[in-house]
């Protein structure tokens, strides 16, 4: 058997530490999620919906599931709502027809782009409570501490995805005049 490197009073004041600040941190994470995407008249699952399908342009209902961190059965529920709405399209691949695949609608598209176009930091509480961090160290928190526990938890793969999501951000969307727009093929970033 090996050795502990923790005693009982470590792990269970970390578990308790981290679960409460989670919870904390999650109901205004989902207070300013839902108040961002109300006006879409859209759900946090379907709106992570249409988000990970849009970064992984062509999604099966496992990947969402996986990368939404929700049940396959939700996954392709709420799917299903979305193109009940016209949101999304289901599809079968000529070589996979085991699984179904979800891709964005231009309909879909549009209303992702225009919820992208609608934040507002200013009405995101967790957002403004970066702040004094982002004056005092002249940066955003990383959070790497936190992205290791949930690679330990969730793996590589997962985060890959993760990072995807903001990279395809960072290099498919211009700012302009405090509002992000995808860019037009072939568009170079203002310099």
């Amino acid at each position: 058997m090996t050795e502990k490197t923790y005693s009982m009073k470590e792990a269970l004041i970390f578990s308790q530490r981290i679960a409460q600040l989670s919870k904390a941190l999650w109901k205004s994470i989902e207070k300013d999620w839902q108040q961002w995407i109300k006006p879409y008249d859209l759900n946090i699952n379907e709106h992570h919906i249409l988000w990970i399908a849009y970064h992984l342009n062509g999604a099966s209902i496992s990947d969402v599931a996986k990368f939404g961190v929700m049940h396959v059965s939700t996954a392709f529920n709420f799917s299903k709502k979305l193109e009940e709405r016209g949101l999304l399209q289901f599809s079968k691949k000529e070589n996979d027809k085991r699984n179904t695949y979800v891709q964005l609608t231009e309909q879909g598209e549009a209303v992702l782009l225009g919820l992208m176009d609608s934040f507002d930091p200013d009405n995101n509480v967790v957002f403004s409570g970066t702040l004094p961090l982002k004056e005092l160290y002249g940066k955003f928190p990383d959070i790497i501490e936190i992205m290791a526990i949930v690679r330990n938890i969730y793996g590589d793969e997962f985060m890959e995805i993760f990072e995807k999501s903001f990279t395809n951000i960072d290099t498919k969307f211009v700012e302009e005049e405090g509002k992000l727009r995808a860019k037009e093929t072939g568009e170079k970033e203002p310099v």
